[in-house]
């Protein structure tokens, strides 16, 4: 399982997760690591995309964080990635530094979590996809052990 901060301009208008150009990145860094899309399922941790697309507040966070639980619940994933820092914030912990602790495995009751780079961030500072790379070459390798 994926998880995400919000839904862009593209996600809004389709009502489909990740489906702009962080979307396709993703789509593309998934194939090139082995990983089928539609073998995943993606979420966010807010359902609107906030006005300005800004960084959601915790209040608007918390209101959907129940949401989220739920999906997760259903889907019952053995991993959850956190795609950036918002999503790491919410699902990991309150005080995770994305530049210090992606790419670093944590267990967190029956789920193995990982945090990495946002595919937007990817798109801003292309500097960070070599990390980025090596976070999902981590995460198909637990893929494939679990």
């Amino acid at each position: 399982m994926f998880i995400g901060e919000g839904p862009g301009a593209d996600e809004d208008a389709t009502g489909r997760p990740f489906v702009g150009k962080a979307g396709q990145l993703l789509t593309k860094i998934l194939s090139c690591a082995n990983i089928d899309r539609n073998e995943v399922y993606i979420a966010n941790i807010v359902k609107c995309r906030p006005p300005k697309n800004r960084i959601p507040y915790d209040e608007e966070a918390e209101m959907c964080i129940n949401y989220l639980r739920k999906q997760v619940a259903i889907i019952k994933p053995k991993i959850i990635i956190c795609l950036g820092a918002t999503a790491a914030k919410y699902i990991i912990d309150r005080n995770i530094k994305i530049t210090k602790d992606r790419g670093k495995w944590i267990e967190k009751g029956k789920f193995l979590m990982m945090a990495t780079y946002h595919p937007s961030a990817l798109l801003r500072d292309p500097s960070k996809k070599a990390d980025a790379w090596k976070d999902f070459q981590s995460i198909k390798e637990k893929y494939d052990s679990v």
